[in-house]
């Protein structure tokens, strides 16, 4: 524990990642949580039974006057919270996506600087070994990139229940796309240049405006290409549910998953088992040079290890001072892809970026 004050923290929102970065700041000394807000009574775990759950957001920034807030409610309070919050004098680390619009995220940005607050945006791969470890090895490979990418969800019970949830306001292939494009964006430098999207409601369970199946191909200036795939509910297949791989002209690095995985386990969105390293040199027989080489990524954080390592993260930003300004330039240009792509869906066009 350091010798400087625990900073104080306001967390909004206590569904599964509030829980979760509740948690971390509860069993890190360096951060004291000032109150727990949430629009109803949830169950909380074992460590924060002894915290109330307020319902204003505002009074607990106006009462509690923190350091730190959390914004891990539904995507469409993310901006307005966060404003607030900013000119409230807090830093903040919100859930991703940063936003519904472009626009609400460049408004959030805009106050961050304004207040000289730090903004954090909840990208769990970005501290997560394995995938770090993925970005570095697919640099290492040099572009122009193929990226094809996943997350399926055969959803039921609880889980469709809280997908339902999110697709009041937002997409797949948006809630999830961001992460994934954020990953692509560390791959490559490239600027985002077109997107095209296609969409299918495949349920009446949701509205006629939403879709639970989206698809999104995005192509990038140095000539770079990429897909995202992503469903949720009870129909959706657990066949090649969960694909992460990297093709350069020089080889491919991929993500194996373990046999038996199920694709509503929020350990399988980040548990990577194995890294595949495939070298695409072969020699005068034509035949490769050398076997593939498999990386095991045994002993890799958990789900609660890393919102632990990613409100560590956001402790290191404000005491060291850390630059954020990739960070938040890449939280953005995720988004703006994502959403593009939503708008494809809708129109049936490719959006120019």
């Amino acid at each position: 524990m350091s010798s400087q004050k625990p900073l104080r923290v306001v967390v909004a929102g206590l569904g599964n990642m509030g829980r979760s970065h509740a948690l971390a700041y509860h069993t890190n000394p360096d951060f004291e949580i000032a109150a727990l807000v949430n629009r109803s009574d949830v169950p909380l775990p074992a460590g924060l039974s002894g915290y109330g759950i307020r319902r204003s957001f505002d009074e607990a920034l106006r009462d509690e006057r923190p350091d730190v807030a959390c914004i891990a409610t539904y995507s469409d309070s993310h901006a307005e919270y966060a404003v607030k919050a900013f000119e409230a004098g807090c830093h903040v680390f919100v859930e991703k996506p940063l936003a519904t619009t472009v626009a609400d995220a460049k408004r959030v940005v805009a106050a961050a600087k304004a207040n000289g607050k730090k903004l954090v945006i909840g990208y769990i791969l970005r501290h997560h070994p394995s995938w770090i470890r993925l970005i570095a090895e697919a640099r290492k490979l040099g572009g122009p990139y193929v990226f094809r990418m996943n997350l399926n969800q055969q959803s039921s019970g609880h889980s469709w229940e809280t997908h339902k949830q999110l697709m009041q306001t937002t997409s797949p292939i948006v809630d999830c796309g961001v992460h994934y494009l954020d990953v692509m964006l560390q791959i490559t430098d490239a600027r985002p240049v077109e997107v095209r999207g296609m969409g299918l409601r495949l349920t009446e369970e949701i509205a006629p405006s939403m879709y639970n199946y989206g698809h999104l191909q995005v192509l990038f200036e140095d000539g770079s290409v990429g897909w995202y795939e992503a469903g949720w509910g009870p129909m959706i297949s657990e066949t090649a549910f969960f694909v992460k791989d990297v093709i350069s002209p020089k080889g491919c690095v991929s993500i194996v998953m373990k046999e038996g995985v199920k694709s509503d386990d929020i350990d399988t969105h980040t548990k990577t088992s194995i890294i595949r390293l495939h070298s695409a040199a072969t020699g005068a027989d034509g035949k490769f040079v050398k076997a593939d080489e498999m990386l095991s990524m045994e002993g890799e954080p958990g789900h609660q290890d890393l919102c632990d390592l990613e409100q560590a993260f956001v402790l290191k930003a404000i005491r060291e001072d850390l630059d954020l300004n990739r960070h938040i330039d890449d939280a953005v240009k995720s988004l703006a892809v994502c959403l593009a792509a939503d708008e494809s869906v809708r129109s049936g066009k490719a959006v120019r970026l």
